[in-house]
């Protein structure tokens, strides 16, 4: 008897980190090659820059464990090693430069240790006086063996900062000394002449074996996990820098022969503030990944645990259910992670875990609905360590988002934080800068915890280069979080309805009773002109027109229908109730009635679309006419306020 189509028992979708997913996972099968790892490849590019979790790892394990067909050295600092580093000093010098000189040490001796095994491995004649003096370097210098990072740096630091570094090579003691007598000039002087006599020294081994001709690949030498080495102090920043520096030396000192591959976790590398900074531009490659690179990692991941090929139709309405809350299930997935292969490997698991704890075969919308909340809570964790280093304040403001709406107001953070404010001054004496509102939105957005209304969409960190602006007063919590924190609905209320925002009372000062609002407006406009607020109006009247005839044709559930119609009739009736012309209307009136519909009208298609509903015409009218209004009052209402398009 055949037996049923059970996947979820054999799928699996991977470990979390790199190292163990090359090991015993499915990253050396499994690689997705991306733009970034076909450019280091390539040589075109040396400094990969990404958040964690974006993948830097796993391509520098896939480099290191057969995918780069040359040699590589792979360089891990741990906290022992960035101790070493940090001491390091040389008088004469800045904190950068002397910290570059003990990494070209460490650049200088695997790129010693390659060109003697090389010229024993591929010459058949006595070496070149060039590769038996490096031979002899590296046993004065007990460097012949592998050995720890930390030896080597405390060998280092010992040899560069006493002059007593052994480099008897072709006339380049003569450089080492240059100076004067041994033991004359500056402490940093003399380092860095014995490091460029070694380097010389290696070039020179590099060029007698041919190393540098057209077709040899070229010693790549990786360096990776720089955050268990970071701080977040002054000499951490130093230590970073100091990498950069001392790589893009050695690429230039070792030309063809040997390069360094650098990767380094984004908000490190944007900490960083020095004068040469703008030299690595051309260096530089962002890691990023799409939803259909996403998916296809999905789906790769998919067939290498079932075995067989599997096709996303197979694998997107077989496995997985096609859709959760009306929403096409990767695109459900992806837009309630942060975009990158390590939350789409855990997110996957959760799913599979929860069908097959339940008993199920494949699985099922509500599996997918269950890890979402797992997941969100381990996200929320996760980024609290992950920047526990520069914002180690981060639980007790993401407490202020818990049970509330997840469409937020500049002016209502602000209330929040400042009653709280006092407190963490108190607890985080040494952040007092940070602590203030403005300062803190601009942290949460630069996490990519908060995203910014601006244009008809939502923008988060990485989808643009500016941050937020202080004009800019629509904030959203970002998908991945919301139900961590209990954010189910754009405005928080609290009477279980799924679908709400047109005829919601309460997103911003101006819109807590419109009609009891604008009877009191006591202010009057000189320059008021009656054809145009009579125009506004009526296009308002229009547009609330169109809404209603495409709601009644249009396919919503019966609960985002009846509350999109009752939010049409409050709007209606709001405008029933101003003022008529020549009897006390205002234009002031006229334009912040005109501004609370257009917001209420982007909030509406917001909430339509993290419902699942974003292909129903009507969700798209919404946005046309919020911008048709915003236009028709010259742009000056609801700045920012756009609809969000991506969640």
């Amino acid at each position: 008897m055949e037996q049923p189509y059970q996947p979820v028992k054999k799928l699996f979708f991977g470990r979390d980190d790199a190292e163990s997913d090359f090991a015993n996972g499915l990253l050396r099968d499994g690689f997705q090659s991306t733009y970034a790892s076909e450019a280091v490849l390539a040589g075109r590019k040396s400094l990969v820059v990404g958040r964690k979790g974006s993948g830097k790892s796993a391509i520098c394990a896939h480099l290191a464990g057969g995918g780069y067909p040359g040699r590589t050295a792979l360089i891990t600092p741990d906290d022992a090693a960035g101790d070493e580093i940090r001491r390091f000093e040389l008088q004469g010098l800045t904190a950068d430069t002397a910290k570059s000189l003990i990494w070209r040490y460490v650049f200088a001796v695997h790129a010693a240790q390659y060109v003697t095994e090389h010229a024993e491995t591929h010459k058949k004649w006595r070496a070149p006086a060039s590769v038996r003096v490096l031979k002899d370097f590296l046993q004065v210098n007990d460097e012949s063996g592998d050995g720890r990072l930390t030896d080597r740096l405390r060998r280092g630091t010992r040899l560069l900062q006493s002059a007593t570094l052994s480099v008897k090579m072709f006339g380049f003691e003569a450089s080492v000394s240059a100076g004067g007598e041994p033991g004359t000039g500056s402490e940093g002087a003399r380092a860095t002449r014995q490091l460029d006599a070694l380097e010389a020294g290696v070039r020179a081994a590099f060029e007698d074996l041919g190393c540098v001709a057209a077709g040899e690949k070229p010693l790549l030498i990786l360096v990776d996990q720089l955050e268990q080495v970071w701080q977040g102090d002054s000499d951490s920043h130093a230590l970073v820098t100091g990498l950069l520096l001392g790589a893009k030396h050695a690429a230039a000192a070792y030309r063809h022969a040997a390069r360094c591959v650098l990767f380094v976790r984004a908000d490190i590398y944007d900490a960083l503030n020095f004068a040469d900074g703008d030299k690595f531009r051309s260096d530089e490659v962002r890691i990023t990944w799409s939803p259909s690179a996403l998916r296809s990692l999905a789906r790769g991941r998919a067939s290498l645990s079932l075995e067989r090929p599997i096709s996303d139709e197979e694998l997107w309405d077989g496995v997985f259910p096609p859709r959760v809350v009306g929403e096409w299930t990767p695109d459900y997935l992806v837009r309630r992670s942060l975009a990158r292969p390590r939350d789409i490997i855990q997110f996957l698991t959760l799913c599979r875990d929860a069908a097959d704890r339940s008993g199920r075969s494949t699985i099922h919308e509500e599996d997918v609905m269950e890890a979402a909340e797992q997941f969100s809570r381990w996200k929320l964790d996760d980024l609290a360590k992950e920047y526990n280093v520069g914002f180690p304040f981060l639980r007790p403001v993401f407490a202020q988002f818990e049970n509330a709406g997840y469409a937020v107001d500049r002016i209502d953070f602000t209330v929040r934080f400042d009653a709280i404010r006092e407190a963490l001054h108190d607890r985080y004496s040494a952040y007092t800068e940070q602590l203030t509102a403005t300062s803190v939105i601009d942290a949460l957005y630069g996490i990519g915890f908060l995203g910014v209304s601006r244009g008809d969409g939502v923008v988060y960190a990485g989808d643009s280069q500016w941050p937020v602006q202080p004009y800019e007063e629509n904030l959203r919590v970002h998908p991945c979080f919301r139900p961590a924190l209990g954010c189910r609905t754009p405005t928080g209320a609290e009477d279980g309805r799924a679908y709400v925002g047109i005829g919601y009372q309460g997103t911003n000062a101006g819109a807590l009773n419109h009609a009891a609002f604008l009877r009191n407006v006591v202010t009057t406009d000189a320059g008021f002109q009656a054809d145009r607020h009579v125009r506004l109006l009526e296009e308002t009247a229009s547009a609330l027109s169109r809404l209603q005839r495409q709601l009644e044709r249009s396919g919503l559930p019966p609960a985002a229908h009846s509350e999109v119609q009752q939010g049409i009739d409050v709007l209606n009736s709001e405008i029933d109730a101003l003022p008529l012309p020549g009897s006390g209307l205002t234009s002031g009136m006229v334009e912040d009635l005109i501004g609370i519909v257009t917001e209420r009208l982007a909030l509406s298609h917001a909430c339509l679309n993290d419902n699942g509903l974003r292909d129903e015409p009507l969700t798209r009218r919404l946005a046309d006419e919020a911008r048709a209004l915003r236009r028709a009052l010259g742009g000056a209402v609801g700045a920012g306020g756009g609809s969000d398009s991506s969640g």
